[in-house]
């Protein structure tokens, strides 16, 4: 049996035991920490996530919403429930290599998105961007994605600041689905 041990030195109890710590568990994050579904390279066929995702049921690829250059997808590591991403199909690395159509549709999803977000969960405001290049901080650097991180009054409290963990109260399929039913059609 696992032993957890109390403030008492001679008191032990079981693991399950309630004791004085809240635990939040978030072992889906371990994936990203190591590291899992990252390309192998930087051409489309290297593994790119961003690449498979729209061969996938919306559901089973957390699609938000379809248009006929981009997609958008729910983060599958979100800083704030709702966080997605607007993605082109085409496999490119740089906002420069966008052609017109591709650019013309980002900025519409990219206005579309902040429609459905503020619809379906009342978003205040948003922090909207894209890492260009490893050394900018892109997790995916070879498949351009711009991200759209919902944001309310308040939250931000001691978890992301003080204990770096962020609580989540939504299960990312009911978010896509609430952001899907929120998307606004032509």
């Amino acid at each position: 049996m696992l032993i957890a041990m109390t403030s008492e030195p001679e008191q032990q109890i079981g693991v399950g035991t309630p004791d004085a710590f809240q635990r939040l568990w978030t072992p889906h994050r371990m994936a990203y920490i190591q590291g899992e579904n990252k390309p192998t390279g930087p051409e489309a066929g290297d593994g790119c996530p961003f690449c498979g995702i729209p061969s996938n049921s919306d559901e089973d690829g957390l699609v938000v919403a379809r248009g006929k250059h981009v997609y958008a997808v729910l983060n599958l590591y979100p800083y704030n429930g709702g966080h997605l991403m607007v993605v082109p199909y085409r496999h490119v690395a740089d906002y420069t290599e966008l052609d017109g159509p591709e650019t013309m549709e980002l900025a519409d999803f990219t206005k579309r998105a902040m429609v459905a977000l503020r619809t379906a969960s009342g978003a205040h405001g948003f922090n909207i961007g894209m890492n260009q290049g490893a050394v900018a901080g892109a997790g995916i650097a070879a498949h351009l994605h711009q991200h759209l991180v919902p944001r309310w009054g308040g939250d931000t409290n001691f978890m992301p600041v003080v204990g770096h963990t962020k609580v989540l109260p939504q299960l990312l399929a009911d978010t896509r689905k609430m952001l899907a039913d929120a998307w606004p059609v032509d």
